[in-house]
């Protein structure tokens, strides 16, 4: 079984499940793609036989690429951790074909000369979708100009950092209604991601000895930052969503009709405080991992609309950063590389959610929140596509990820399902 290769504008893809979460198809068929577009799709095509690549979909997934809504990446000015192509390669081996790249780097991406950087990386495995930072140097202290920003090719601003000042908060969404761009905020207490806590509150924080961070830290910002959207309408998306609270005050702030998306990031899914025995230092995150209710809560909060997306927040270290004690280690993990699989196992193969509902938080939604283009297997329609084989076997090590299995709590072990290919349009827009 062959992985991921970036894109094969031209192939015959034999009886593979088609999903499309935008048209609600799921069936089996052929696919035909020349010239990257979707040339033909039916239950049983005739081969062209003018050296098209042919490709056995049998007990394989064929669906929309996936749209990574928040990565962060070590370039520049941590490059030893993962530089921005080891970050799209991974992305393609994941099944994204679209990137959304935090702008949180060193120098950070707070002027239009930074943001062409980004978009100077057109690799064939994914697309960069580049975030302007809303503060200079992501700092939360004076506002970027965000018009010039906007002009620069941003797929919207956000910091990726919380923004603490109510007053700038007020003068942000004032200052940006005439933009149609998308918005991203992060409500958390604190600048740093919970220097005062490292651990959601509850009986496991009690049992592992560990310093608490109350969800208060979380449902008091968003709180306000929900006030004020009130007061000042303008849509913006709600990131790295943790606890039960603020699934409740979002379901209520939509229905008022408050113009909000909210996402939730792929380990808050999986994991829960039970789950810290561990102490693994791939478990340290900002947000902390809630509790087994806040991991419930989360859950039923896309299941039922509330949450609209899932995020993988991917974020790699290098081993001497992350070797350490839980209490000391750097927040994040990465995820581009296991989030399909591992969503799927979890909630697709245990029948939780079908899987047209996994490429909805994957690809749909994403694409929505984003306000860019939602790709669809259709014919005409350009191939943004992944084939994933939920049955292949690997096992997560360096050589396979591409980064110090230190960096994930799946580290060294045998993960089922991984994409076998990508097909990435020349030109998205965003």
């Amino acid at each position: 079984m062959e992985e991921a290769k970036g894109n094969v504008s031209d192939s015959f893809i034999r009886q593979v499940r088609i999903l499309d979460p935008l048209t609600q198809r799921d069936q089996v068929g052929d696919v035909l793609i020349r010239d990257g577009v979707i040339q033909a799709l039916g239950e049983s095509l005739v081969h062209p036989g003018d050296g098209i690549r042919d490709i056995d979909g049998q007990g394989c997934v064929l669906g929309p690429g996936l749209v990574e809504l928040y990565s962060q990446t070590g370039e520049p000015g941590h490059e030893s951790r993962e530089t921005l192509r080891q970050l799209l390669v991974a992305a393609a081996q994941g099944g994204f074909t679209r990137v959304g790249i935090l702008p949180n780097t060193i120098p950070a991406v707070d002027n239009s000369a930074q943001v062409a950087q980004r978009l100077a990386y057109a690799v064939e495995q994914s697309q960069v979708l580049p975030w302007g930072a809303i503060t200079h140097g992501t700092h939360g202290q004076r506002l970027t100009d965000l018009i010039e920003l906007g002009a620069a090719g941003i797929v919207g601003f956000c910091d990726g950092q919380p923004l603490c000042n109510g007053l700038m908060v007020r003068h942000l969404l004032e200052y940006t209604q005439p933009l149609s761009l998308p918005m991203a905020l992060w409500p958390c207490a604190s600048h740093d991601g919970g220097d005062e806590g490292i651990c959601r509150d509850g009986a496991d924080a009690i049992r592992l000895g560990l310093s608490v961070l109350p969800a208060t830290a979380e449902t008091i910002p968003l709180a306000e930052l929900l006030e004020e959207v009130a007061i000042c309408p303008r849509s913006i998306h709600l990131m790295r969503i943790s606890t039960a609270r603020s699934v409740e005050l979002i379901r209520a702030a939509k229905g008022r009709g408050l113009p909000i998306t909210a996402s939730v990031t792929w380990l808050h899914l999986l994991f829960s405080t039970a789950d810290l025995d561990s102490y693994a230092p791939s478990l340290r995150l900002a947000p902390p991992l809630g509790t087994p209710g806040d991991r419930e809560a989360l859950i039923v909060g896309l299941e039922d609309g509330t949450l609209d997306a899932i995020a993988t927040d991917h974020c790699a270290h290098t081993y001497e950063e992350k070797a350490v004690p839980f209490g000391v280690a750097p927040p994040g993990a990465i995820g581009l590389q296991l989030a399909l699989p591992m969503l799927w196992q979890t909630f697709v193969a245990t029948q939780r959610w079908s899987a047209l509902q996994l490429w909805r938080y994957l690809s749909l939604n994403p694409a929505q929140c984003l306000n860019i283009d939602t790709a669809t297997v259709q014919v005409d329609s350009p191939a943004n596509l992944v084939l994933f084989d939920p049955n292949h076997q690997w096992t997560a090590t360096s050589s396979t990820l591409g980064c110090d299995p230190i960096n994930t709590p799946y580290g060294h072990r045998t993960i089922r399902g991984q994409a076998k290919h990508v097909w990435v349009p020349a030109a998205q827009s965003v």
